[in-house]
């Protein structure tokens, strides 16, 4: 069983969280923080971190870019591993969770769907291939209420891929300004916002022949969830450093390559 404090507990993605741990054997989420206090989720809410007085594992973090740092340092103070899933973090904060990472395991992804960690891999052995032969391109789309754009999960997977391409690419996120043609070194990034749609990816390998998509849908927020889950059961009793979903998910490509 991995007990859980739940940083963000009443928010749409810590209420989905709660709601899969409920349902299963393996975790139970022991405590929770939230700027919004709430006594329907069955376990105790409280302003911060700080103030838990439950014995628990592992902590995930799905709350506010603006409350990370503090949550750190008091996990660091508690010698508890952290799952940070909250996305649109400064350089700051970055910093100071890679510094955390060498007193406790600190797991970050800026997307928890295994899904989509699948896709950033297909799209790395994609770009190994089909680059510089094809451009590439990636279109992200999500729910008007996100403050961030383009997504984080949008920069992960360019990122990913600009590393299969010596890291050579240009990221291009507004063309409208841009009276030129296309260069071959860009990368275009593009997103939308509207409605309730909970995040979509695709990415665009694309030559004077043939054009090459590889996308992926999030149908509802449990895939997040899930993967958030399973992210803490990796990270219990792990030494400190720190962990992504690369390393969590690395068998499945290593063992493609050993055949």
């Amino acid at each position: 069983m991995t007990r859980i404090f739940l940083n963000g507990c009443c928010g749409r993605m810590g209420r989905a969280i709660t709601d899969l741990a409920s349902e299963s054997d393996e975790f139970e989420i022991v405590a929770g923080a939230d700027v919004v206090s709430s006594d329907s989720l069955g376990y105790p809410v409280y302003q911060s971190l700080a103030e838990c007085k439950e014995e628990f594992d592992v902590i995930i973090d799905f709350s506010n870019a603006k409350v990370v740092p503090a949550l750190i340092k008091t996990a660091v103070d508690m010698n508890k591993p952290v799952v940070c899933c909250t996305t649109g973090l400064d350089q700051d904060t970055t910093d100071l969770l890679t510094e955390a990472s060498s007193k406790i395991p600190v797991f970050k992804s800026a997307n928890m769907s295994l899904g989509i960690n699948i896709l950033i891999g297909l799209a790395k052995k994609a770009a190994k291939v089909l680059y510089p032969g094809f451009d590439i391109e990636i279109v992200e789309a999500h729910h008007r209420r996100k403050l961030d754009a383009p997504s984080g999960t949008a920069l992960m997977i360019a990122d990913a891929i600009n590393g299969e391409c010596n890291n050579e690419l240009e990221y291009v996120y507004d063309r409208h300004s841009r009276m030129q043609a296309r260069d071959s070194k860009e990368l275009g990034i593009s997103a939308i916002r509207g409605g309730n749609i909970v995040g979509e990816h695709e990415v665009y390998f694309i030559s004077d022949e043939e054009t090459v998509k590889i996308s992926h849908s999030a149908k509802t927020r449990d895939a997040f969830a899930r993967g958030a889950l399973s992210a803490a059961r990796y990270i219990n009793n792990k030494e400190p450093g720190f962990y992504s979903m690369d390393d969590m998910l690395s068998g499945a490509f290593e063992e493609e390559e050993n055949v």
